[in-house]
């Protein structure tokens, strides 16, 4: 099932790399965003099926930003993006709402196996 994707992160190569993965997966991307600041609007506009978002950002972390998309609309399917040695934020992220994680460098057979599996009731 193809689904619509929000693709958050403070670096276009890493929004590349994803996006190309999803968009050869069949998926289609919908909005991104470079910051945490413009998440929730674009999140409201677009009414993605999943958001990848980055743990560290500047102006607005990603857990920040999720826990706003999470306190107005608890349904949503977020998907964290870290660095290796970032666990502690990944936790925070989790606790607050966040159904997965993926790790940085991006291996696609890994992201698409967590796509799947977040989004089996989407």
């Amino acid at each position: 099932m193809a689904l619509r994707v929000m693709i958050v992160d403070d670096a276009l190569f890493m929004r590349n790399m994803l996006k190309d993965i999803l968009v050869r997966a069949g998926h289609e991307v919908v909005a991104e965003a470079e910051n945490g600041d413009t998440v929730l609007n674009l999140y409201l506009e677009h009414k993605p099926d999943l958001v990848t978002m980055d743990i560290v950002m500047p102006k607005k972390s990603g857990v920040e930003a999720l826990q706003e998309i999470m306190a107005n609309h608890p349904e949503a399917c977020v998907v964290m993006v870290s660095a290796l040695g970032q666990e502690s934020l990944v936790l925070e992220a989790v606790e607050a709402g966040a159904k997965d994680f993926i790790v940085k460098p991006f291996k696609e057979d890994n992201v698409l196996e967590t796509v799947r599996r977040v989004t089996v009731h989407v």
